[in-house]
């Protein structure tokens, strides 16, 4: 596929989302979400696995950004790195949000679990650009790209204080961000092996998200782990598989970097 292809279905895929947001109506907070299936205390903790499950983001967030400091993964072009070293040193911070949010589950709480995870998915766009379209682009929509994930968040906090609550602009965020990242996977070719591995790290998280979406019956199904707290650990699982692939693959050829 050529540039102009490659921008055109980057352009489309923008201007469906941009459109499709502005056809759906302000969306609040459902109050039910805080509800989950799992809501034992053991131990003295409340929602213990829903709390503990995230101590998998906290170990995987401190290896990658000892990994990545530390010059453990090969780069072609040494900027790609920054985003990635940002990606889990925010990783780690998702757990600890996550782990506040859970022990006892409210919408003053959800904003410290979703201003890491909004930022995640900024982070990982950015390393996706520099690595598979140019370096010098990625690290220059790091920033931008951090900022407008964490206004999303901020946002909706905010309209869910004025009773008016909006979760359009954190939804893009996240919807958004992911098929981006899937479309130029898909669209612009990896200068390194292991180039599934990026496909098996998407594959994790849509289970993640079902697994979310199930909470309940998956719950009443095993009886000792819902849905939530299966999330938590096929997504630690995901940013682990990430990190495995960055110490593991080796470049196959360096590539001009000008951003098409």
């Amino acid at each position: 596929m050529n540039r102009r292809a490659r921008l055109t279905a980057i352009g489309v895929l923008t201007l469906a989302v941009v459109v499709t947001l502005g056809f759906v109506s302000p969306i609040p907070q459902d109050p039910s979400y805080h509800a989950f299936a799992d809501r034992r205390a053991l131990l003295g903790v409340p929602n213990l696995l829903d709390v503990a499950s995230n101590g998998l983001f906290l170990v995987v967030g401190a290896l990658g950004v000892g990994c990545l400091w530390g010059g453990r993964a090969r780069f072609i072009d040494a900027r790609e790195r920054w985003p990635y070293l940002v990606f889990y040193a925010v990783v780690f911070f998702t757990g600890l949000g996550s782990a506040y949010y859970h022990l006892a589950p409210d919408n003053a709480r959800l904003l410290w679990d979703r201003l890491p995870l909004a930022a995640g998915f900024a982070a990982l766009l950015a390393a996706v650009i520099a690595e598979r379209i140019d370096a010098r682009a990625g690290l220059l929509w790091l920033a931008p790209l951090l900022m407008l994930a964490i206004g999303s968040v901020l946002y909706w906090d905010w309209s869910e204080r004025v009773g008016q609550g909006d979760l359009r602009p954190y939804g893009m965020v996240q919807f958004y961000s992911g098929a981006l990242i899937a479309l130029i996977l898909a669209l612009y070719p990896s200068a390194y092996t292991r180039a599934r591995d990026p496909f098996v790290v998407l594959g994790f998280y849509a289970l993640a998200k079902l697994c979310e979406s199930l909470d309940r019956p998956i719950f009443a199904a095993l009886g000792g782990v819902g849905g939530h707290t299966l999330k938590h650990l096929i997504a630690g699982v995901a940013v682990f598989w990430l990190l495995r692939m960055l110490r593991l693959r080796a470049p196959l050829t360096s590539r001009p970097g000008a951003f098409p």
